[in-house]
């Protein structure tokens, strides 16, 4: 049953790149709410800038949200409407967000979502891997429990999708090629929406000897080809049912 409150927090989606990507809806909300909560205020102001949104604007990132929460969430219960952005794609996708919705709905607060750009759905479907089925892991921990993870994910048959840092890249796919092997199809994108965007696409000795020669830059979408040793119990029943 839909609660007829008014919504107190908007999450919404800005480009990842292309400023024209943004919806007609995301520019009518950032205009109408009483503040702007932003991951980091400078990137922020260029997009605002750029659509003439003079709107208050708070810093609202991963070092400060914790303390932060219960105050916004007592302005909101104030009355105030807050829309939250991060420096691009969709708030609480490997960005901040998740703390404060969580932190309205325990509070009997209204939130809403819009759709919008994020980084990863393009870089999936330029892969050429099935999109059917696949997992989002985001960032990989830098150092405690990495190894630990890609051990599990050895066994995932559904197609992965990364984030990574350009200066963490050769070594990221070094250690894939290791885990899944130097056979295994996967793609890079990098830039995506932008004037340089790229996607190689490859196995991932093709993408390493790729990059060995070329420095990459900009922010990575490594999408990686699922296990094919064995099908899915799902596959399994297809056939089955293919073959009576």
């Amino acid at each position: 049953m839909m609660s007829e409150k008014k919504t107190s927090l908007f999450l919404v989606p800005t480009p990842i790149g292309n400023l024209g990507d943004i919806t007609i809806r995301a520019l009518e909300i950032l205009k109408s709410a009483d503040v702007i909560l932003a991951e980091d205020t400078r990137t922020s102001g260029i997009l605002l800038k750029h659509y003439a949104i003079q709107k208050p604007l708070q810093s609202f990132h991963n070092f400060n949200e914790h303390r932060m929460v219960e105050k916004l969430i007592r302005r909101m219960q104030e009355g105030e409407v807050m829309a939250l952005i991060s420096d691009a794609g969709t708030p609480g996708i490997s960005d901040p967000g998740f703390l404060i919705a969580r932190a309205c709905l325990q509070a009997g607060l209204n939130i809403e979502c819009l759709p919008g750009p994020t980084a990863f759905v393009p870089a999936l479907l330029k892969s050429g891997l099935p999109a059917d089925r696949f997992v989002f892991e985001g960032f990989l921990p830098l150092k405690k429990g990495r190894q630990t993870l890609l051990k599990q994910l050895a066994a995932e048959k559904r197609t992965m999708i990364f984030y990574e840092s350009p200066y963490r890249l050769l070594k990221t796919l070094a250690q894939f090629g290791e885990t899944f092997g130097v056979g295994r199809k996967a793609s890079v994108s990098r830039e995506l929406t932008k004037k340089f965007e790229e996607t190689v696409n490859g196995t991932f000795a093709e993408i390493i000897a790729y990059y060995t020669n070329k420095e990459p830059k900009g922010e990575i979408v490594i999408v990686v080809e699922g296990d094919k040793s064995s099908t899915y119990p799902a596959d399994e029943m297809k056939m089955s049912d293919e073959l009576e």
